[in-house]
C-alpha cells in the first residue's frame, strides 16, 4: 500500500485521531469501534512507512512524520469539503469561517462579535464550537477550525509544545472572581478573604486528564468539598442562585450573572488573573478569519 490508496475515510479518521487526542473519543465522534479506528491508523502508518502516533498512557501525540501527514491530509480534506458545499449551493470555504471557543467565552464574547461581523460583512458564514482549551488546540492542529479562544492561568504557558508554535494573542487579562448566593453570609460584603473560604460548598466541573477542578477557588490550603460538578457555566450560576455552592467566574463574565448571584473580589494569596487568548496556527490568516479575529478583538474590550 502506498499513499496514492489511502482513502478520505482513512484521512478523516487520522484527523479526528489528532484532534480528539485518544483512540476511544475518536470512536464515539464518528461512530466507529475503537478496532476500526485502529486498524485505519494502522493502514495509513503502512502506507506512510513511519508511525504516525506516540501512543501515551494519557492518549496520543503525533510524531514527526504524523504532523506531516496531518498538515497534508487537512488540506486535501478542506478542499474535498469545500467542493461539497459549493456543489450544495453554501458558501464556498473563502467565505467561511471556524471558531472554536472556551465555555465562559460563549456568554458574551462570542455573540457580540459573530453579531458586530454579521452587520459589517453578512455574506461570511461563521460556524463554531464549543471545547476545553486541550480540546481545541488539538482541532486547530487538525485543521478542523481556523481559530481558537482558549483561555489561560498563571504562570501562562504555551498551550501546547508542538511544532511550528501557534500565533497566540492575549485579548484580555482579568481577575478571577467569586460567584457566592445573594443570601449567602459572604454576600454582605463586596471583598472577602480567602482564609474565609474553608469549609465552603463548591460548584466546578468535573476534573480530568486534561483540565483543571474549574469552579474551586485556587490554592486552597484544604481539600475542597465539591457539592455539584457542572460543566456548564450557566447551570452552575443557577446553582449558585439556589444557594447550593459558590463557584468562580472570570470578572468578565460579571453582567451576565442571573439574579440571586453576587460577585465578590478575593483578598489574600496570589493574584489569580486569567487570560483570554486568540490561538491560530501560523502563516497569513484568510480575509474570513482576519475579519472575525477583528471582531473578536472589539468585542473584548468592550467587556470592561
Amino acid at each position: 500500500m502506498d499513499f496514492s490508496d489511502v482513502s478520505l475515510v482513512v484521512l478523516r479518521v487520522f484527523r479526528e485521531v489528532a484532534e480528539r487526542g485518544t483512540f476511544t473519543s475518536a470512536a464515539i465522534a464518528l461512530g466507529y469501534t475503537q478496532s476500526a479506528v485502529s486498524r485505519q491508523i494502522a493502514s495509513l502508518e503502512r502506507a506512510a512507512g513511519a508511525p504516525l502516533l506516540e501512543r501515551r498512557r494519557e492518549g496520543v501525540r503525533l510524531t514527526a512524520a504524523g504532523q506531516i501527514v496531518l498538515r497534508n491530509a487537512a488540506g486535501v480534506l478542506d478542499q474535498v469539503d469545500a467542493t461539497a458545499r459549493e456543489l450544495a449551493g453554501l458558501p464556498a470555504a473563502g467565505g467561511t469561517v471556524r471558531l472554536g471557543w472556551f465555555p465562559s467565552a460563549g456568554a458574551v464574547v462570542l455573540p457580540q462579535a459573530i453579531s458586530a461581523l454579521r452587520r459589517s460583512h453578512p455574506s461570511i458564514a461563521v460556524t463554531t464550537r464549543e471545547g476545553s482549551t486541550p480540546a481545541l488546540v488539538r482541532a486547530l492542529r487538525a485543521g478542523s477550525i481556523d481559530l481558537a479562544l482558549i483561555a489561560s492561568a498563571p504562570p501562562f504557558r504555551p498551550p501546547d509544545s508542538e511544532s511550528p508554535a501557534l500565533e497566540l494573542e492575549t485579548l484580555a487579562e482579568r481577575s478571577l472572581r467569586l460567584a457566592v448566593p445573594a443570601s449567602h453570609p459572604l454576600a454582605a460584603q463586596d471583598t472577602v478573604d480567602v482564609a474565609e473560604l474553608r469549609g465552603q460548598r463548591w460548584i466546578a466541573a468535573p476534573a480530568s486528564g486534561e483540565e483543571l477542578l474549574m469552579g474551586v477557588w485556587p490554592g486552597l490550603d484544604e481539600r475542597p468539598q465539591v457539592a455539584h460538578t457542572v460543566r456548564d457555566w450557566l447551570a452552575k450560576l443557577h446553582l449558585v442562585a439556589a444557594g447550593a455552592g459558590l463557584t468562580t467566574i472570570s470578572a468578565s463574565m460579571a453582567s451576565a450573572v442571573p439574579p440571586g448571584v453576587r460577585v465578590l473580589t478575593v483578598r489574600g494569596g496570589p493574584e489569580e488573573l486569567r487570560r483570554t487568548i486568540l490561538a491560530r496556527l501560523p502563516g497569513r490568516p484568510s480575509g474570513p478569519a482576519a475579519l472575525l479575529a477583528d471582531a473578536l478583538r472589539a468585542a473584548v474590550p468592550a467587556l470592561g
